[in-house]
């Protein structure tokens, strides 16, 4: 890991929660806060659907709930949303998708039939097999470490998120994979390439927990492309 991979700036930074209506918008934003009130960091939280807010913005989260395709149309429905969030990821932009939000991270979705994604990262959103257990998997469950990455760090040896899914991330690369849950075998449960994350969990519902990656999101500086990821 870089010794500056996690570092606090000194200046305000500017974080867009995306507004598509489809995702816990006001939770996330308050989580956000709390975590960079609890982290000590000058952070400013605006829920906007506005494309210029996006390109301007230091940082991108994306929450989302529901269904894949139900999201992806949200996205669509405001003119140059989806190209502004792809566009600025492209330039660097750390990104943060939540639940939905990260599913949209794939190559694309199987819910209500086939939906592209941001293409991202590998694989696409497919039903989770699961005999014998309910579905959505729903409520807290084990992080499994793959790798070490700055947006886990200080989140000690067994951390729990809080899980609403019924779809899950198939055909994961192993190099994007930064921890999984067990739920009837692994789930992906954190991804990462580049400067764009995602967690299949509520960051916003999961305590403790939720608030540290939301720290360690807002610290983090990957230094360029393939690096600290």
């Amino acid at each position: 890991m870089s010794s500056q991979a996690l570092r606090s700036d000194i200046t305000m930074q500017s974080v867009v929660v995306i507004d598509y209506d489809g995702g816990n918008l006001a939770s996330a934003a308050r989580a956000l806060e709390r975590a960079a009130e609890l982290a000590g960091l000058p952070v400013s939280v605006t829920i906007t659907n506005d494309p210029a807010a996006v390109l301007a913005a230091d940082r991108i989260v994306l929450p989302g709930q529901g269904a894949f395709a139900d999201c992806a149309r949200g996205l669509a429905a405001v003119p140059g949303l989806r190209e502004a969030i792809d566009a600025a990821a492209a330039g660097g932009t750390p990104f943060l998708g939540i639940c939905v939000g990260m599913q949209l991270m794939a190559e694309r979705g199987l819910e209500h039939g086939t939906t592209p994604g941001f293409g991202w990262v590998s694989g696409e959103i497919a039903p989770m097999d699961v005999p014998g257990l309910r579905l959505p998997q729903m409520g807290w469950n084990e992080l499994v470490f793959s790798r070490p990455h700055p947006l886990t760090e200080g989140l000690g040896s067994h951390p729990h998120g809080y899980f609403v899914h019924s779809y899950a991330l198939s055909g994961a690369s192993p190099d994007e994979l930064v921890a999984t849950t067990d739920y009837g075998g692994p789930v992906p449960a954190i991804v990462v390439r580049d400067n764009r994350a995602g967690t299949q969990f509520h960051v916003e519902k999961s305590q403790a927990t939720g608030l540290r990656i939301l720290a360690n999101f807002l610290r983090w500086k990957p230094e360029r492309a393939g690096e600290d990821t």
